[in-house]
């Protein structure tokens, strides 16, 4: 089977300016309409408790007081809550951080204070319907998120961010291959080779998530790392790079003494890239 795969999910890869990648998976509307719905119920619930508050306190002396101190604390939390939340919380806003999704700038790095209230300010655009007669539940954001190969809305668009989901920080421990073919093939792998830190952090990584992951995407991340190392161990071209870092993983991590597998002296412990 050709290891060769072409995108086929809604990962993006960003390349920095010092030729460091980092992969972000992109959050769909469907995964954002839940943080967005959560954001207008606190919302709701902030407006009710102030109103209520300011009628206690300020009702029986001006009543004309309370309603004005509601229709400003309504304004600046229709207007603002989000941009304020993403600017200070590096872009998340409650609803955002429950659901574990942030906004991050199209580079990949933390947004700022202006692309944060620019992009919610234009949520207003977002809201108008696109087909008033015929659809009228049809919104021009969701539809530009849907023709975005970024799944920006238009205040992404402007303010030049887009949704992510957040990735849990740390991967700890080691797992056991249980794959009989990763196994053989670590008997390929010359004896003298020497996994440095980083590599052995890299294949932790990806033995620990591995599973989680439809077989055509093992195939495209382990390209990258099984294909040099293909070469370096001279195998052969039709050599599986999924199997091929199971093994060196295996061969690494598990030692063979006296038919019982020991633990080496290399501790593993993974940290995956977060979106920050």
């Amino acid at each position: 089977m050709s290891n060769s795969v072409g995108q086929i999910d809604t990962y993006v890869e960003i390349i920095t300016p010092e030729n460091t990648a980092f992969q972000y998976q992109l959050a769909g509307p469907f995964r954002r309409l839940p943080a967005y719905f959560l954001d207008v119920m606190i919302r709701v619930a902030a407006c009710l408790f102030l109103g209520i508050l300011f009628a206690l306190i300020f009702g029986w002396i001006v009543p004309g007081i309370s309603i004005t101190l509601w229709l400003l604390a309504w304004f600046v939390l229709d207007w603002f809550y989000g941009g304020l939340f993403e600017t200070f919380w590096n872009g998340q806003t409650p609803g955002k951080r429950l659901t574990r999704i942030r906004v991050v700038s199209i580079d990949g790095q933390p947004i700022n204070g202006l692309q944060a209230i620019l992009r919610n300010i234009l949520r207003t655009l977002d809201g108008f319907p696109v087909l008033l007669n015929f659809l009228p539940l049809c919104q021009l954001g969701l539809l530009t998120t849907f023709l975005s190969p970024r799944f920006q809305r238009l205040g992404d668009l402007a303010s030049r961010t887009m949704v992510v989901v957040e990735q849990p920080p740390l991967v700890p421990g080691v797992t056991r291959i249980d794959e009989p073919e990763a196994i053989r093939l670590a008997s390929s792998i010359p004896f003298g080779f020497r996994v440095s830190g980083s590599l052995s952090l890299a294949l932790s990584s990806y033995v620990l998530r591995r599973k989680d992951l439809p077989w055509v995407r093992r195939l495209e991340i382990a390209r990258h790392l099984a294909e040099p190392l293909r070469i370096t161990f001279g195998l052969p071209a039709d050599t599986n790079y999924d199997l091929l870092l199971c093994a060196l993983y295996h061969r690494t991590f598990f030692a063979h003494t006296d038919g019982q597998e020991t633990w080496t002296d290399i501790k593993p412990q993974t940290q995956t890239a977060v979106t920050t």
